[in-house]
């Protein structure tokens, strides 16, 4: 099924990210949790990709394997940072081929530490509206193709204007659907959402949540992504910050009342960044599950 009719079709979304694990036992600890999910029926789930491609084969291995063995509908995660056009048209085609048909459009991270050394290839795309506009010359409507969008800003854009800027290309190129960054504060959010429909984007926007399950790991992404974790949730947890327990407590009764929030106000659905653990996800789940 293809993602942007799905959400077309239904009055609310829910969503679940994985990422491709490195060993076999990795790889049983991932299936384990999305059996654990299944019974929620989400929409759609999703799988990364690793900067600069680094987890090509896992990622595209994982993708098909969820879509030939369970009742899950599936969208890849595809950069263009580090691959040439051909070689995102062969991994396409290796998608089309197995029925896959829903792909999140992205550009891509620089790898750690090839900041000021990465050369991108020179017949690669540079931005993730070219790849979009890569994907539907080479496959039509075949894929529905799905972008990330920041509610805060790209960590490398000067200002949120400018980001919502590239943000439109991705949209005229021809993506359906957004899935936002995390971010813990929703007024973010709601003002970005107010920024895009007045930049005239009107496409669905799919807020992403991650639950702070661990603070030290949270903090890092959010970091990276520039994403502010507010005064108040931080004061809450640094009491107890060596206290796994306690942090995941207070980590989920937060994403409850942040979920429930966007809920009241009209979102079309939640994706969960669930680090490839199902708890923390099924117990907000069935905390707003009543407003969805």
């Amino acid at each position: 099924m293809k993602i942007g009719q799905l959400l077309k079709e239904s009055k609310r979304s829910i969503s679940f990210e994985f990422f491709p694990p490195k060993t076999p036992e990795g790889e049983e600890s991932l299936f384990k949790t999305i059996k654990e999910l299944e019974y929620i029926k989400p929409t759609f789930v999703s799988v990364t990709y690793g900067a600069g491609g680094s987890t090509r084969e896992r990622t595209i291995r994982i993708v098909k394997k969820i879509h030939t063995q369970t009742s899950l509908t599936v969208m890849a995660h595809q950069t263009c940072i580090g691959h040439t056009r051909k070689e995102i048209v062969d991994i396409l085609s290796e998608y089309k081929s197995t029925g896959v048909q829903n792909i999140l459009a992205l550009r891509g991270d620089i790898p750690q530490g090839q900041e000021e050394s990465f050369v991108f290839p020179k017949d690669g795309c540079r931005y993730a509206s070219e790849l979009v506009e890569l994907i539907i010359e080479n496959f039509g409507d075949w894929f529905s193709i799905g972008v990330a969008s920041y509610p805060e800003g790209h960590p490398e854009s000067p200002d949120l204007d400018t980001d919502i800027f590239y943000f439109k290309k991705k949209v005229e190129a021809g993506a359906e659907f957004s899935i936002t960054q995390m971010f813990f504060d929703n007024r973010y959010f709601y003002s970005f959402i107010e920024k895009v429909h007045k930049a005239g984007i009107d496409i669905p926007i799919i807020p992403g949540i991650m639950p702070v399950t661990n603070f030290k790991q949270i903090k890092k992404f959010a970091d990276m992504c520039g994403a502010t974790i507010p005064p108040e949730l931080i004061k809450k947890i640094q009491p107890v910050a060596d206290r796994p327990e306690e942090v995941e407590k207070i980590g989920i009764e937060y994403a409850v009342q942040q979920c429930e929030d966007l809920l009241k106000n009209g979102v079309k659905g939640l994706h969960f960044y669930t680090l490839n653990k199902s708890k923390a996800t099924i117990k907000i789940y069935e905390a707003v599950k009543h407003l969805i």
